[in-house]
């Protein structure tokens, strides 16, 4: 299943996943498509068994409403964090914006020591948490586009933030701020796309766990064609069809009604139009099971 979960604030993602786990059944097979930090809210995919193999499969973009306050730098990047300097404010509304647009594009971002990002096998959070603070190396990152949402109160904009999986929107803040030169923290933080799937497609939390502790869940999960709707749908020849399954490679010639494209996912159909699962040409566009339903 790909359970749509709008996560609440105050839980981990692990929190959301071990809960859903004990609702459904402690021996399901379960986990999340990305995690979203305790004080943040909105979209959380969780998949459970086969469904699970997808997690690195999905649309990887993501959206964000966020809330950032400028003046105030924490060790954490944002609002929960412990306060390492103050600054005043001398910053224009027309200004926050333009410096804002200047981080449209490509861009760098050293990840935080607060993160789940790991040196040496260890998650930097739990050095940060001794107080150990190491060198880490700025990684690419792309914001598509940044949306000035206005000024919600004194030195306190709201924007969203459309943008490759792996950016820290904390960091995103932190870096502002020192655009700005008066620093800035994140002050709150909802997703509102992940994976391909926006807010509006998602249930609370505590309204899942009821459905999945009378077991009908199922009946709120997105349905696999939707979730991967952005493809294109390929047949797979009916003789070819249990050796596509089992792992062999398929000819492109043999694939009828389609031009296909090197590097690519599709969903694979049958011929009667049953869906197998998704499917990857590669350079040569040969076709291989990517995953089978």
């Amino acid at each position: 299943m790909i359970i749509p979960v709008n996560k609440p604030s105050g839980y981990t993602s692990h929190d959301i996943v071990a809960g859903l786990r004990r609702a459904i059944g402690n021996k399901v097979k379960i986990g999340h498509t990305g995690t979203l930090d305790p004080m943040c809210t909105g979209v959380l995919p969780v998949l459970t068994e086969n469904f699970t193999k997808l997690s690195d499969i999905f649309p990887s973009d993501k959206a964000y409403i966020c809330k950032i306050v400028l003046g105030i730098e924490t060790d954490t990047e944002d609002i929960t964090g412990e306060v390492i300097n103050k600054s005043d404010v001398n910053v224009s509304e027309e200004q926050f914006v333009s410096v804002l647009k200047s981080f449209i594009g490509e861009i760098e971002q050293i990840p935080p020591m607060y993160s789940s990002v790991k040196k040496n096998g260890v998650p930097l959070y739990k050095l940060a948490r001794k107080g150990v603070s190491i060198e880490r190396e700025p990684r690419k990152i792309k914001i598509y586009d940044i949306v000035y949402d206005g000024m919600l109160e004194e030195n306190t904009y709201a924007f969203v933030v459309y943008c490759s999986s792996g950016t820290y929107i904390r960091t995103l803040c932190a870096d502002i701020g020192k655009a700005l030169g008066c620093g800035a923290c994140m002050g709150a933080l909802k997703r509102i796309s992940s994976n391909g799937i926006s807010i509006d497609r998602c249930y609370d939390y505590n309204d899942l766990l009821i459905l999945a502790e009378n077991g009908m869940i199922e009946k709120v999960a997105i349905p696999f064609e939707s979730a991967f709707s952005h493809l294109e749908r390929i047949t797979i020849p009916e003789s070819g069809r249990v050796y596509y399954l089992n792992g062999g490679m398929i000819s492109s010639n043999r694939i009828v009604g389609l031009t296909l494209k090197p590097d690519t996912d599709y969903i694979a159909c049958a011929e009667d139009g049953t869906v197998l699962g998704l499917a990857h040409t590669d350079k040569g566009l040969s076709v291989k099971s990517l995953w089978n339903k």
